[in-house]
């Protein structure tokens, strides 16, 4: 299975991008208010990547540096080596890199283009399913179908 089949069978959302100037505490509510565990920050809008400001980023800082840390900007605190995947990477080589790096969440680029962002949820989700088509299969090559 590749990325661009997980990108395919998501919400049509987008991907919620931030400004790198915005406070880590803006960053924290739109996370809050959105549900989800990480922003892309974008200086553009969205058109690319610059870094990537997760939960796990802020809670970290917060024990740390204390509470001055939301008064910064999500620039001081982001994740700015980013590690990206493309849509026809495979989702097997996506999750080692999730694992080995131990991150949860991989911008997806083309072109130098934000396109969407992937989860580990979403490359757990994907395996599954994978996995009972596969025994599907299985199961019915035995059974004579």
């Amino acid at each position: 299975m590749l990325v661009q089949a997980i990108l395919k069978s998501k919400a049509t959302g987008g991907v919620e991008t931030v400004s790198p100037s915005i406070t880590v505490s803006e960053a924290s509510k739109i996370l809050a208010d959105k549900r989800i565990g990480t922003v892309v920050v974008s200086e553009d809008g969205g058109e690319t990547a610059t870094g990537i400001l997760s939960e796990r980023d802020i809670v970290r800082e917060l024990a740390a540096s204390g509470s001055g840390c939301l008064n910064q900007p999500v620039s001081a605190y982001m994740t700015s080596d980013l590690v990206t995947a493309k849509q026809q990477d495979s989702v097997q080589d996506i999750m080692s890199q999730m694992t080995e790096g131990r991150f949860r969440h991989m911008p997806v680029v083309e072109d130098g283009k934000l396109i969407g962002i992937v989860t580990l949820g979403d490359v757990v989700k994907a395996q599954l399913a994978e996995l009972a088509m596969e025994k599907d299969a299985l199961e019915g090559m035995i059974m004579g179908h």
